[in-house]
């Protein structure tokens, strides 16, 4: 192969291994197919066109008609000229499919379908990274800024997908340019001839020079360059402040290292809710099962912005400490509140990845497995150093609190220090929105029936619609746009009900999480992808953090905002003191269908994500513990390779062998890989009595060693030169005898390299080279012999 075909098909390799952290985006994602086949025919007219040779200008041109050519047939066949040529109404069907890609990449969330106008976009954006990169790499024989385009492809991914498309993705690209910057290095060396080429293998491994005019230093060193370039994007940004965790970090946020102490970052957990409620297709994310029968008010938060800076609501940044067996009692929350326990036991879908965990709220006791850290102000759990929700089973107590009306209406001032936190509001926010909310609780006597005017204003007296196609935003623009329009979704009429709840001096913060989600028929609930929901939290000196439900046909307003609610006694209840046991006070109802004649033989039809794994005990059988195990067991023994292929030539050379010629030269070979393995570079280049003389001088044998080695010298010589050699014995106690000796004199740490990372290893890639080359001449040779074979038949 040419070093310009090598190099196109690096080209070609490292493009497509780019464009693989697209694959997450879209579901199914068989328009990486369509792309690979696109780059190829497009790798294909530029190695034609340079065969000829066509100027590079002619060249670049070509292959972009073909693709062109290529996707018209793709995508809009039936409007093109003969089915293959773009007329005028092939490319307004190209803007046609153009724009609703578009609109579907602001539809869908991720993973989105594979649509006509999507496919499009990825297979197009592809093929001109492929081209650029192309262009660059082979046309102008320039490889290194080829990078760009590719490193632009894989950013794209990585931002739409979250943050991060994955560590396999980064390191799939990265060794894609890798080999294309090798092979550049390759074509370039071999411009300068045979010089290279004119040494054999054995060739001391540490020179330039290499069997079959491989220059073994400068692609060595290309590989070394490039593994120091790849560490370095992954260690630096951890190591410098403010760059967060690195390339495989999150989403830039997240919880701090292990230990007692560390942070929750300020970031937006809002930035796919909108994207989510638009999904043509609800998907479940968990599912859970409760001790009470009546869930409607059984919101599952997430997270708690209490912050507001007039662009976006957000969480603030504040310390998080290790998960408590008891979580404390809810700051604000008096002992005359009426409040039930609550057990519930959730199974989150293998498909939901969220940092923060899903629980009622207040929580005050959470068994849950992993990585978990509790962040006491917000009364959330966050997942540290990469834990997530995904496949997680966990077990919540909580408080369903269910203060009167009374009770809230007569709620004294909150706290000063808490007073002022949660009731700062920009300075830019606009002064129609404290005029609104003044005239919009104008009469009312109280905070309560201001909050409660608030969310009725929103709910059934304003004119408000609930639209999840309105636009988004969260900053005070936002909130403005909206109470003019009077059209958006929870996340509008949650900050602007919060807003409005600040400016008259109420404390307020927004919730974001899920809904209670549907009740199945064997007694689960489901929440899906579109119960996601964002409400206000306004707190009451008493009550603690109390919810409202702002946001019309969306979820259920509280029990204490309702007219009914506001006479009449509560219930009797357990009242749970400060030192409360979290202990359910009523095991999680079973199906109701299910008999306890079912259960016994085991013919429940429970649901396999929420039904026997929902609980602690015995489900399915294990398969995560088991897949880690094997994946744990593969490093290690990819890790140990090395070493184990170092025991088993070892074993070999110095075992029994019926040749004694053999067996002498097997154990030389052995020694100098040893002197290799500890420093000593074998030159074949020497006499067996020099180059003993050498490993003894070189590697600081010590006597008894150094005699070993030179009475092995005499024994190859003996058996190299001999008419008729003697058989030689004590060969196996020499070698050890000698690899004693390194062991002897060298450092700890050239110890252990030459026992986990000998460099004799390394022979290991020759072998395969060779066997590779074998095998490709002896195809070279089928193949001629088959075209004599078949030009010397008569036609």
């Amino acid at each position: 192969m040419s070093g310009r075909a090598r190099l196109t098909l690096a080209a070609y390799g490292a493009t497509l291994a780019a464009s693989l952290a697209l694959l997450p985006l879209v579901k199914p994602a068989t328009w990486i197919f369509t792309a690979a086949l696109v780059l190829g025919l497009q790798s294909a007219v530029g190695t034609a066109t340079r065969r000829v040779p066509l100027a590079r200008p002619l060249t670049i041109a070509a292959q972009a008609v073909l693709t062109l050519l290529v996707l018209t047939v793709v995508f809009v066949r039936e409007h093109a000229i003969i089915g293959v040529l773009p007329g005028p109404e092939a490319f307004a069907a190209f803007g046609t499919l153009f724009e609703a890609g578009v609109a579907d990449v602001g539809t869908y969330a991720i993973p989105a379908p594979n649509t006509p106008g999507i496919r499009l976009l990825l297979v197009t954006g592809v093929a001109s990274v492929g081209l650029l990169v192309d262009t660059l790499a082979v046309t102008f024989r320039n490889a290194a800024p080829a990078g760009l385009p590719l490193l632009a492809l894989y950013s794209v991914a990585a931002g739409l997908a979250g943050g991060g498309a994955g560590a396999p993705a980064f390191l799939t690209a990265a060794a894609g340019y890798m080999v294309l910057l090798l092979a550049e290095g390759r074509d370039r060396l071999s411009a300068w001839g045979r010089v290279f080429g004119a040494a054999q293998r054995s060739a001391r491994p540490g020179s330039a020079i290499g069997e079959g005019g491989q220059a073994f230093a400068p692609t060595r060193t290309g590989w070394r360059i490039g593994a120091v370039v790849l560490v370095v994007a992954l260690l630096l940004p951890g190591v410098l402040p403010g760059l967060g965790g690195g390339i495989f970090g999150g989403d830039g946020g997240g919880a701090g290292s292990g230990g007692k102490g560390g942070t929750i970052s300020a970031v937006n957990p809002l930035v796919s809710l909108q994207n989510d409620l638009r999904q043509p297709e609800d998907r479940e994310v968990l599912r859970y099962r409760t001790n009470i029968t009546d869930t409607s008010g059984l919101y599952l938060r997430l997270v708690a912005l209490d912050q507001f800076d007039g662009t976006a609501w957000k969480s603030s940044v504040r310390p998080i400490e290790d998960v408590p067996e008891e979580l404390p009692w809810p700051d604000g929350l008096a002992q005359d509140v009426r409040v039930t326990e609550v057990t519930t036991n959730f199974v989150a879908s293998p498909q939901y990845e969220q940092k923060w965990l899903p629980m009622p709220y207040p929580a005050s006791r959470v068994s849950v497995p992993g990585g978990w850290r509790y962040e006491p102000a917000g009364r959330m759990l966050v997942g540290d150093n990469g834990q997530t929700t995904r496949g997680a089973r966990y077990t919540v107590t909580s408080l369903a609190v269910r203060p009167t009306a009374e009770q809230l209406a007569a709620a004294p001032a909150a706290p000063d220090k808490l007073r002022r936190e949660y009731t700062r509001v920009p300075a830019t926010l606009p002064p129609e929105v404290r005029s609104t909310a003044l005239e919009v609780t104008r009469g009312a006597r109280n905070d309560y029936e201001r909050a409660v005017k608030l969310q009725d204003w929103f709910t059934r007296d304003g004119g408000f619609t609930y639209s999840v196609k309105a636009d988004s935003g969260t900053g005070v623009n936002a909130i403005t746009r909206f109470l003019k329009d009077k059209e958006g979704f929870c996340v509008h009429f949650s900050f602007s009900m919060a807003a409005m709840a600040r400016s008259l001096g109420i404390p307020a913060r927004v919730a974001v999480g899920f809904m209670p989600g549907t009740p199945q028929a064997d007694g689960s609930v489901s929440v899906g992808i579109r119960d996601a929901h964002a409400w206000p939290e306004l707190y009451f000196e008493g009550a603690g953090w109390t919810r409202f439900e702002p946001t019309p046909s969306r979820g259920s307003a509280p029990d204490w905002t309702r007219e009914q609610s506001s006479g009449g006694a509560a219930t009797p209840s357990a009242q749970p003191s400060a030192g409360m046991t979290a202990q359910p006070s009523a095991v999680p109802s079973a199906s109701v269908s299910c008999t306890p004649q079912e259960k016994k033989l085991g013919e429940c039809a429970q649901d396999e994500a929420a039904g026997a794994g929902l609980s602690d005990g015995d489900g399915g059988f294990p398969w995560q513990p088991v897949l880690v195990g094997l994946g744990v067991l593969l490093v290690l023994a990819l890790l140990l390779s090395p070493l184990l292929w170092r025991s088993r030539v070892r074993a070999g050379r110095l075992g029994p062998a019926g040749d004694p010629v053999g067996r002498v030269l097997a154990v030389w070979q052995e020694v100098n890989d040893t002197a290799w393995d500890h420093g000593v570079f074998p030159d074949e280049s020497r006499t067996p009595r020099g180059t003993a003389a050498r490993l003894a001088r070189e590697g600081e044998l010590p006597p008894d060693a150094a005699d070993a080695v030179h009475r092995l010298a005499r024994a190859v010589e003996e058996a190299l030169y001999a008419p008729a050699p003697r058989p030689a014995t004590g060969l196996t106690e020499l070698a050890v005898a000698v690899r004693r000796g390194f062991d002897a004199s060298a450092p700890r740490g050239v110890r252990l390299r030459a026992l986990l990372a000998p460099r004799s290893f390394a022979r290991v890639g020759w072998a395969a080279r060779d066997r590779w080359t074998a095998v490709r001449e002896a195809w070279r040779a089928r193949t001629r012999a088959t075209l004599r074979t078949l030009s010397r038949k008569p036609s």
